[in-house]
């Protein structure tokens, strides 16, 4: 099920959650206002039974920039290359019922692990361990680089839908399409400084907890239950099994996972510098750059993180464009959640 969301450009008044604002009274102001839920289009892929998968099969490695990435891969060699991103706290156990009904409708599927997940290294000890949006947007351009793949349909979601907008922003010669959960999460420090209303602010209790030294050391103790908590809030409808979390949780046992996690959420509070060698692309990015590559943005109807209404970043979006809201008790995960939304909305906009 989807929606499909033409909404005009509006002012944007106040701080962006995820990088853009939930602007509902301008919204109102200009007589935009939800349209019901909608089928999805019509296709011809096979029917996707979610949870069917539990395996990647072997996993590959390949030095690429700062990071020894470890990634999955399935499909031919020769077909057209998806690249799909994951966020926090997941894996690319997300992407576990999308990849093989991708690679057997004839698309290269890479899934990697970002920094501090899985089977991700860094190659140097003195490597900043930053966890900046801009950083992480880096590693996939020099992941892309090291697998010779010049251009391809980016998917993601949280952090990763966030890198997926950075890399259609400012490398748009090498994303062909995008698929962001969540629509635009392109933010900036400048806009992390500034309070939100106060049940605004509680949504990111976290955020807040790992601003302490008290919340690092928390984390780490007790990252399984803190994580499985994240799941539970973030998709209150999934009723998801311990195997299926036990699948995910065994990437955040990486030795840089804390640190990358901690430094993302104090880096986007002004709490933490980033790495200086981000610091040119920090700024373009801080300047909120339109993104004129074809997409899709997507969002469950039970999502309980912090999002922004598609209202509010339609206008962010200067190419073709089409938002789709997923309903059934879709949460933060999609894709996992909603395997064959996904799927579907990687096909259509890689078709256009």
């Amino acid at each position: 099920m989807a929606k499909i969301d033409k909404s005009e450009q509006i002012d944007h008044s106040r701080r962006r959650f995820f990088g853009t604002a939930a602007v509902s009274a301008a919204a109102a102001q200009l007589g935009l206002t939800p349209t019901a839920p909608a089928q999805t289009k019509s296709s011809s892929l096979p029917a996707i039974k979610t949870g069917t998968n539990t395996s990647f099969g072997p996993l590959k490695k390949v030095n690429a920039g700062a990071l020894n990435v470890g990634y999955a891969e399935a499909g031919p060699a020769n077909g057209a290359p998806v690249l799909l991103l994951h966020g926090w706290p997941y894996d690319i156990y997300s992407f576990v019922d999308v990849a093989p009904a991708l690679s057997s409708a004839g698309y290269r599927v890479i899934v990697p692990y970002i920094r501090g997940y899985g089977s991700t290294r860094f190659l140097a000890g003195d490597t900043m361990r930053s966890g900046q949006p801009s950083a992480v947007a880096v590693d996939m351009i020099a992941f892309m680089d090291a697998l010779k793949i010049d251009k391809a349909t980016i998917g993601g979601f949280d952090w990763s839908g966030r890198t997926a907008n950075i890399i259609a922003a400012l490398w748009p010669e090498r994303c062909k399409a995008m698929v962001s959960v969540s629509g635009y999460l392109i933010g900036s420090q400048q806009s992390g400084r500034i309070p939100l209303p106060p049940k605004a602010e509680l949504q990111w209790w976290y955020q807040f907890y790992f601003a302490t030294d008290r919340g690092r050391d928390g984390y780490d103790k007790y990252r399984r239950d803190f994580s499985k908590l994240i799941w539970q809030l973030a998709s209150p409808k999934w009723d998801f099994d311990d195997a299926t979390f036990e699948r995910s949780a065994a990437a955040f046992d990486n030795p840089d996972h804390v640190a990358v996690v901690i430094h993302n959420y104090r880096w986007r509070l002004g709490l933490a510098e980033g790495d200086s060698k981000y610091d040119d692309l920090d700024k373009r990015l801080a300047q909120s750059p339109a993104i004129a590559v074809p997409t899709i943005t997507l969002e469950g109807d039970a999502n309980g993180a912090p999002h922004a209404e598609p209202s509010s970043y339609a206008q962010k979006f200067s190419g073709k464009y089409e938002h789709r809201t997923i309903t059934g008790g879709i949460g933060h995960n999609l894709p996992q959640e909603a395997p064959q939304a996904f799927v579907q909305a990687i096909v259509d906009i890689g078709a256009a």
